[in-house]
């Protein structure tokens, strides 16, 4: 199926690894000129020599360096069509254990990211009456099962993407977002976990994921990537789990 994102510039925060990796790679392979983001300067430096991709280094807990990404690839392009707010992580563990800075700091990676970059995205996209944004929050912004800052964090963004999107139609712009389960890569948790103990993890597949398995990064970049195309024309602020049935919530 042609997806109709052939020269389109496309933003993936977080893009060197895992989820980000495959969807930034899976733009490539539709013909888009991809920019990725990360801190890591290996992992940036590989991406950097993939055709089709640029990348840069940034912290994007940092404001100063979120503005310095948009700038640089406006300079380049002189638009942006399709944003992925892919970028995030964990930390903490108990609510009673967790100091409050490391709520802040979960938040700023995870949430704050990704309205700021939604807001700098939606300046350009109004001008050219178009474009889509992807958010990709979890499925335990829904439920509980990660740790509560991060769980948290993407509550906050489901929420958002609906508001945005509600906001953003009336200019042509489709915001949306996916939910991913227990996604296995060899960069992930999921992958460290198994090779610990993989009895205790295959027993978690067993007992916890209908489909049986964990699911691949590239399940969640093709979700991805149609929500970004012309094809989910009429999906608007809606939240996709991709989780082969691990959720446990049916809205």
């Amino acid at each position: 199926m042609d997806l109709n994102l052939h020269n389109k510039v496309v933003l993936v925060t977080g893009g060197t690894k895992g989820i980000g990796r495959a969807i930034a790679e899976a733009f490539v392979h539709e013909g888009a000129r991809v920019y990725v983001t990360a801190r890591g300067e290996e992992s940036l430096n590989e991406m950097d020599h993939k055709e089709g991709i640029t990348a840069i280094q940034a912290d994007l807990t940092k404001e100063d360096a979120r503005n310095d990404v948009m700038n640089e690839i406006l300079t380049k392009e002189e638009r942006i069509d399709i944003l992925i707010n892919n970028v995030g992580g964990s930390n903490g563990s108990t609510v009673a254990e967790t100091e409050l800075s490391l709520f802040r700091e979960a938040f700023e990676l995870n949430y704050f990211s990704a309205v700021h970059f939604s807001k700098l995205a939606l300046d350009e996209m109004k001008k050219q009456q178009g474009g889509a944004i992807v958010n990709i929050s979890s499925i335990f912004g829904r439920e509980s099962g990660g740790k509560p800052t991060y769980n948290s964090a993407k509550a906050a963004m489901i929420s958002f993407t609906k508001a945005l999107a509600d906001e953003a139609i009336k200019d042509g712009i489709r915001v949306n977002g996916v939910a991913p389960g227990s996604i296995l890569h060899p960069t992930g948790n999921w992958q460290k976990r198994l090779d610990e103990n993989p009895e205790k993890i295959n027993a978690f597949v067993e007992q916890e994921i209908p489909a049986g398995r964990f699911g691949t990064v590239e399940e969640v970049a093709n979700a991805v990537l149609f929500l970004a195309s012309d094809k989910a024309s009429w999906v608007v602020g809606a939240t996709l789990n991709v989780d082969g049935g691990q959720s446990n919530a049916n809205f």
